[in-house]
């Protein structure tokens, strides 16, 4: 359980933030919701109407100014923050040789100087009380995996990998652990954003090629998610760290999809 502790959830508004939030305050943590938008704080007073224990704080971890002010905010107001989780992020898709560099500076400027903003602000108190979880959203796509159009994505989210390793070995005797979540085909709203933009005449049908290559036959579900995040949050998970952990329903394992004994 995480009873007493502060976690605070980047990107917390929807999506796989919204449900890794969602399981941090079903096992007891008062949940704090950054975002840039109302969307945080709509989702906010919607876990508070199930009885959860949340807050929202507006963030726009791209500017280390707003960031450090929403933490400040954080701390005076509930005292400490226990649990960091660095799920902000954006993946817009467009081939490489068309790609703006604007764009590309803006998945750097959030994917990775976001998290890197943020981790900073809070690093001190979970310093000073020797304690603490820091668990970084990257993905299998980039680290393992990649499609068209993906490019700017795959390098942001391979770094954090680079970045979850790197202080996990730094922070290994302050009693801090570092660990990254690496999705799959999680069933958000940029995944069917994403979807809608590869066939805009039928963005289902893409969603269906995703779930007949996965060998659980379908896309995860955000709270799935936000399972392994509470575990990674937890005392059970005290000797894990710098660990890349890849949650995709077995996407990964195939081969191909053309070879093999098929089912009849």
């Amino acid at each position: 359980m995480l009873n007493g502790k502060v976690a605070l959830v980047t990107g917390a508004g929807s999506g796989i933030g919204l449900g890794i939030a969602r399981e941090l305050a079903a096992k007891g943590a008062f949940v704090l919701l950054a975002g840039r938008s109302g969307q945080a704080e709509a989702a906010a007073e919607e876990l508070n109407r199930q009885n959860f224990h949340t807050a929202a704080v507006k963030m726009d971890i791209a500017d280390r100014e707003s960031v450090s002010a929403g933490v400040e905010s954080a701390l005076i107001q509930y005292g400490h923050i226990d649990i960091l989780v660095n799920n902000a992020g954006i993946a817009k898709l467009s081939r490489f040789e068309a790609f703006p560099d604007e764009l590309r500076d803006r998945h750097i400027d959030i994917n990775l100087k976001g998290t890197w903003n943020v981790t900073k602000a809070v690093l001190p108190c979970m310093l000073k009380n020797r304690w603490g979880r820091i668990i970084n959203i990257a993905s299998v796509t980039g680290p393992y995996v990649s499609d068209p159009g993906y490019t700017a994505y795959a390098m942001t989210k391979a770094g954090l990998i680079g970045f979850t390793k790197s202080l996990a070995v730094e922070l290994a005797k302050d009693g801090i652990t570092v660990n990254a979540i690496c999705p799959g085909f999680i069933l958000t709203p940029n995944v069917r954003r994403n979807a809608a933009a590869t066939n805009p005449q039928n963005p289902d049908l893409v969603l269906e090629g995703i779930a007949a290559g996965v060998p659980m036959g379908r896309l995860g579900a955000p709270e799935e998610v936000g399972k392994l995040a509470a575990f990674l949050a937890g005392e059970e998970s005290s000797y894990i760290t710098g660990t890349e952990n890849v949650i995709d329903g077995g996407n990964l394992l195939p081969e191909t999809n053309v070879m093999g004994i098929k089912e009849s």
